[in-house]
């Protein structure tokens, strides 16, 4: 196992930055889920930090699960091929989910951050699904391959 690669053999890969990015646009918007259920109860902010930490983190896991299913083939030869393959299993199981939760952190310490954090996703998501023929096209080309 490599710590930085393709998706398919390192813990961590190109989308990691991604992941990063991700968890602290989460962030914000548990944070906005968590205020809205909360108004008309008396809730401590300690319990909110929690709260919001565990939708996150509920968020990751999931697309981690979907994304799985989706390498496999779930929504076509085509999706699957852009996907280029499964990740390696630490970057799946646990740097993936890792990096949200650094986000997450991130946007607990400085929440001005989620306006970067949103145009990046959005550049990073148009680039790598209009532009580029696959989803490690970037790592491709950084690596010379």
């Amino acid at each position: 196992m490599l710590v930085w690669g393709l998706k398919t053999e390192a813990a961590f890969d190109v989308w990691s930055i991604q992941h990063l990015m991700m968890g602290v646009s989460l962030a914000c918007i548990a944070e906005l889920a968590v205020n809205l259920l909360s108004r008309r109860e008396t809730m401590s902010e300690a319990l909110k930090v929690k709260f919001s930490f565990i939708i996150v983190f509920l968020c990751a896991a999931i697309w981690e699960i979907f994304e799985h299913y989706v390498e496999l083939g779930l929504l076509g030869g085509k999706v699957a091929h852009w996907f280029q393959g499964q990740e390696h299993w630490t970057n799946r199981l646990i740097f993936d989910n890792v990096m949200v939760m650094l986000g997450w952190f991130v946007f607990q310490k400085n929440n001005r951050f989620v306006w970067f954090a949103r145009v990046f996703s959005c550049v990073w998501l148009f680039f790598h699904i209009a532009v580029f023929p696959h989803s490690m096209y970037l790592h491709e080309l950084w690596a010379g391959r």
